[in-house]
């Protein structure tokens, strides 16, 4: 009896994988806590400079880190202090 006549299929190298998977049974990776999504923002250098020689200090990639501090932010119900100048108080003051 071949492998083929059991439902597999024998691809180059020898590897040997079934025509098809019945996923209907499968649970979710319980290892994924949280699934991450790409996005695209503009930081500023020094801001960016600064995560980057912390997360070296640390030994972590400073992307991570930058989502560590903004998760931890957001989980703490934390929210920024803003304080805005008028813009005539500014050319005032410079």
């Amino acid at each position: 009896m071949s492998i083929a006549m059991h439902g597999f299929e024998s691809f180059q190298g020898g590897l040997v994988m079934r025509k098809s998977y019945d996923f209907s049974v499968s649970r979710r990776n319980p290892y994924c806590r949280k699934l991450k999504k790409v996005i695209s923002i503009r930081i500023d250098l020094d801001t960016i400079e600064f995560f980057k020689k912390m997360a070296e200090e640390i030994g972590i990639p400073y992307q991570g880190l930058m989502n560590h501090y903004l998760s931890d932010c957001a989980s703490r119900g934390l929210q920024p202090s803003l304080r805005w100048k008028r813009r005539k108080q500014v050319l005032e003051a410079g």
